[in-house]
């Protein structure tokens, strides 16, 4: 029989040629998922039965297509969180992780029960994240797509229990995140908006297989210069924020000084709407989220 060691590095050498961005860390992936095994424990030395190097090897071959490993074996890792994602959601990304420290981060400071909403929330990675690590939270969590919607609310109910354990609660709806009527009840109340909107200027074909032939384009695409939705989005949470309250948005790494000023430049009565503009680096280093804190204002909601 083969043994882990031997099969990892064959089909990394398989995933190399297909050109797959993480070879090695694909084929771990794939074969822990056919041992039914935590990758992290994985024993170099330990024998494959036949039966789960048969199926190893299909899903080799299937991710040699380049579809998302997260397709094969159902679930993306984001955080603390496993999530359950398929065709129709788009997969979360490592990046995002950092937006969501930054909003614990400000929540740490508040006192008290949280309120925070999610808009384009996808499979609920951000949402869902927040809720789990800051105790007393309430998380309105928007996604038009129905696809996608399906994904958020088997993610929301595979975690009831820890939510539930530390008094938090996700509340999704099946509604378009720009659209300033779906939670105007909520309208100067809340304490945090996240948002990871589709940002990619329509023109642009992404480069990865896995996001041009896989991701939904509803997740992808963001108009001429890709921040149509981020704008809408930036007007809701204006709506949402209480008085210094903290909006955080993903951008595309080249959207760093756009994402910024259309933020610095919004304004109501003539005045700015947001203050403490900043954008912040991912993992990598690179451009990727902008954050701002909502100016009080003698008229609150925008016109």
């Amino acid at each position: 029989m083969a043994t882990v060691r031997e099969l990892v590095q064959r089909a990394t050498a398989d995933l190399t040629a297909a050109q797959c961005p993480s070879p090695a860390v694909d084929a771990q992936l794939l074969l822990a998922f056919a041992l039914n095994l935590d990758s992290k424990i994985l024993n170099l030395d330990l024998e494959v039965p036949q039966t789960a190097v048969e199926l190893f090897n299909d899903f080799v071959s299937t991710r040699s297509t380049r579809v998302p490993v997260q397709h094969i074996t159902g679930a993306a890792y984001f955080r603390h969180l496993v999530l359950k994602v398929g065709p129709g959601v788009f997969i979360p990304r490592p990046e995002t992780e950092l937006l969501v420290q930054a909003g614990l981060d400000f929540l740490a400071q508040i006192p008290g029960p949280k309120l925070v909403v999610d808009l384009c929330a996808g499979s609920g990675a951000v949402g869902l994240s927040v809720a789990l690590e800051s105790a007393n939270t309430t998380v309105h969590a928007v996604e038009l797509s129905p696809s996608a919607f399906k994904w958020l609310e088997e993610n929301i109910k595979a975690y009831a229990q820890q939510l539930a354990a530390i008094n938090s609660t996700v509340i999704c709806y099946n509604e378009d995140a720009g659209d300033r009527e779906v939670l105007k009840n909520l309208a100067g109340q809340v304490d945090l908006v996240l948002s990871n909107p589709p940002y990619i200027p329509d023109e642009m074909i992404p480069r990865e297989a896995e996001v041009r032939d896989h991701d939904p384009a509803l997740a992808l695409f963001g108009g001429e210069d890709g921040l149509d939705i981020a704008r809408k989005v930036a007007q809701v949470a204006a709506d949402l924020l209480k008085d210094d309250g903290l909006f955080g948005m993903e951008h595309a790494d080249v959207q760093s000084q756009s994402a910024a000023t259309m933020l610095t430049e919004m304004k109501i009565n003539q005045q700015p709407v947001w203050i403490n503009v900043k954008d912040n680096n991912d993992y990598n280093q690179l451009p990727r989220f902008v954050t701002a804190n909502r100016k009080t204002l003698a008229s609150g909601v925008l016109s």
